[in-house]
């Protein structure tokens, strides 16, 4: 069974999100999210809560931040953006062979390799961030299924 982590920063919208899609497509995976900035158990924002529920996804979510036993813990740690990847690398060395951006793991890509922040907008923006996040993911997924 793969570990896969995703992290943001607050661990209230991106990750929450990308932790729920992963969950739903692919029930054998083991998914946590956490957030570089996050406190414990702060559920997740409501409109990523809305924008998971108007594509049938559940999601109970309890943040909590990153620590060097939940980096452990995974197989594949994926980012929302190129500075939580570089802010991870820079504190807690020696996790260089299993981090990436979830879009730079999905596409082999070096070119944007952030999924903005919706933190503060509307329902539509939220929805539109789980269109980008759920892409990703379905590439990640078929680049998985291509390794086995």
């Amino acid at each position: 069974m793969q570990r896969v982590l995703f992290v943001c920063t607050g661990n209230t919208c991106r990750s929450p999100m990308a932790e729920a899609i992963l969950k739903h497509k692919a029930p054998t995976y083991d998914v946590q999210s956490a957030g570089i900035f996050a406190g414990y158990g702060q559920s997740a924002n409501d409109h990523a809560i809305q924008a998971l529920d108007r594509k049938g996804i559940s999601c109970n979510h309890s943040s909590q931040p990153v620590t060097r036993e939940l980096l452990n813990w995974s197989d594949l740690i994926l980012t929302m953006t190129e500075q939580h990847k570089r802010t991870l690398k820079a504190d807690f060395p020696g996790i260089d062979d299993k981090i990436f951006t979830l879009k730079e793991y999905a596409l082999d890509s070096r070119d944007d390799l952030d999924v903005h922040d919706p933190i503060g907008l509307s329902v539509e923006t939220y929805e539109q961030t789980l269109k980008e996040i759920e892409m990703y993911i379905d590439l990640m997924l078929e680049k998985q299924e291509g390794d086995l």
